[in-house]
């Protein structure tokens, strides 16, 4: 390995079951660089980082941490190596101080004993160097995400860390904070520290790295300097689209004009979603394209009823309405098919008549009492409608393909006639066949007379299948883009901020 290197990953590969998550991958971090890795869902990013920080043993290949072979065994052999991470999701204790967390495992001890005033005092001045004062002696869950998120960060940079990985380290930070934390990453830079980020914001990315390595379906793309690839080409390669052929226009759905059954006005929530607009027509196909994180499934989950949103209004056939849980939206024909199948779609060890009938039990008893006969022509029905492969209705579904569960899922919702479904990235992790299938069946959904919103991070999708297309970018409207107008060549021009 170069003797610059901190951190040298030669041939990593990892399986699970039925995947590949990971395939003769090589990644390296120079000292006192700044390295953004980038990828899509399922790129592999989270396999690479979680073997590098001792939680995953990888299937073959070797690393070298600061000159020698390194070979974790967990997550504190790592630490006690000098990398230090910060992960998206708060990792503190909310019960214990924030001096606590900070300090936790590493306790600062005199003659044996826990030295507090000294935690104290070396919390808080960790935290005014990333720009807060707060009472380090309260408890780290009495505070906001925000605070939450600068503590760990605190704890982070205290280690003394050779390699510090920031995982969307600036998913819950404002803007004026994201400017402090950029700013220490700056001083840890100049410091010989080397710094793995990993974030979805284009814009950071570009401001605070010095290289980039891409990662696509587990596979190596390249390594490339910041300062010679711009938005357009780095989010081609994410994607997997040849640079030249995203140059090419593609023949698209003629636009078609239909009244409109919902609109979401001004929508906020969090950090994630910055005032968002978008009405969708009836029987039209409305898509959002947009980079992961950009609050696409954020905005779905608003709409439905599963998260409260700050601030903005939705409304029905132009009535004002506020939906508190999912029932609510439900209520008024909303479906919805979150992008996470496995855990928020299917119920693995229920049957697939189980699964589709789980949200349609008033409709298929009387006084209490299961009407198994109509219960079973129901499924039956959408079974043969939906072509869902299953040998009977009595079936597992954690037996069936990817594609089969989704088609049960979306069967699930159709018993009910929805108004609007909305779908978010329902091809993910299905075949060919089974996507055309699917794709087929918005189409004869929307000619029905129900509304879709087709969330997808595959830009052909949205093409072929969307009547209109909102691109967004952090939570915030990019473009519209109606019929002719809908082409890859405008979706990632639109994502990088340029006119399309």
């Amino acid at each position: 390995m170069a003797d610059d290197c901190i951190i040298s990953m030669h041939n990593i590969s990892k399986h699970f079951p039925g995947v590949k998550a990971l395939d003769n991958v090589d990644f390296r971090i120079r000292k006192g660089e700044v390295h953004v890795l980038m990828g899509e869902n399922g790129a592999g990013k989270s396999t690479l980082i979680k073997i590098l920080t001792g939680i995953y043993k990888q299937d073959g290949g070797t690393i070298f941490f600061d000159g020698r072979e390194f070979s974790p065994a967990s997550a504190l052999e790592v630490q006690r190596a000098g990398i230090s991470t910060i992960y998206q999701e708060i990792s503190l204790i909310p019960q214990l101080s924030v001096a606590e967390n900070i300090f936790i495992g590493r306790e600062i001890k005199t003659n044996g004993v826990i030295n507090w005033k000294t935690t104290r005092e070396k919390s808080r001045e960790l935290l005014k160097g990333l720009g807060l004062e707060i009472d380090v002696t309260r408890a780290a869950g009495s505070f906001g995400t925000a605070i939450q998120q600068m503590a760990a960060i605190a704890r982070a940079i205290s280690i003394d860390a050779k390699l510090i990985v920031m995982d969307e380290p600036t998913s819950s930070l404002d803007e004026g904070e994201v400017n402090v934390l950029f700013g220490v990453i700056r001083k840890l830079k100049k410091e010989g520290v080397s710094i793995l980020f990993i974030s979805h914001r284009l814009n950071e990315v570009f401001e605070i790295s010095d290289k980039i390595t891409i990662l696509r379906d587990g596979q190596l793309i390249g390594e490339y300097k910041t300062n010679t690839i711009t938005h357009e080409e780095l989010i081609a390669k994410m994607v997997g689209r040849d640079a030249a052929a995203i140059l090419a226009d593609r023949k698209v759905r003629s636009s078609k004009v239909s009244k409109e059954f919902v609109r979401a006005e001004g929508i906020k929530c969090g950090f994630k979603l910055k005032g968002l607009n978008i009405a969708i027509g009836k029987g039209e196909v409305v898509g959002i394209a947009g980079l992961l994180g950009s609050g696409r499934t954020e905005f779905a989950r608003v709409l439905f009823g599963v998260d409260k949103y700050d601030m903005g209004s939705i409304l029905i056939d132009g009535k004002p309405v506020k939906f508190r849980v999912p029932r609510d939206g439900i209520k008024w024909g909303f479906a919805f098919c979150s992008e996470d199948r496995k855990t928020e779609g299917i119920i693995p060890h229920l049957s697939v008549k189980d699964n589709i009938l789980i949200a349609n039990m008033n409709n298929t008893s009387r006084f209490g009492i299961i009407a198994k006969s109509r219960q079973n022509a129901l499924v039956d029905e959408y079974i043969q409608a939906l072509k869902i492969k299953t040998p009977s209705r009595e079936q597992t579904i954690m037996n069936l393909s990817g594609g089969n569960q989704q088609k049960t899922i979306l069967a699930r919702w159709l018993c009910l006639k929805p108004n609007l479904v909305i779908m978010d990235e329902p091809t993910r992790g299905i075949d060919i066949g089974a996507k055309r299938e699917i794709e087929a069946l918005i189409r004869r959904m929307a000619d029905d007379g129900i509304s879709i919103l087709f969330i997808s991070s595959e830009f052909e999708e949205l093409i072929r299948n969307c009547d209109r297309v909102e691109v967004i970018r952090e939570g915030a409207n990019m473009k519209t883009l109606v019929g002719p107008d809908i082409t890859e060549k405008n979706i990632i021009r639109s994502i990088a901020g340029a006119e399309a």
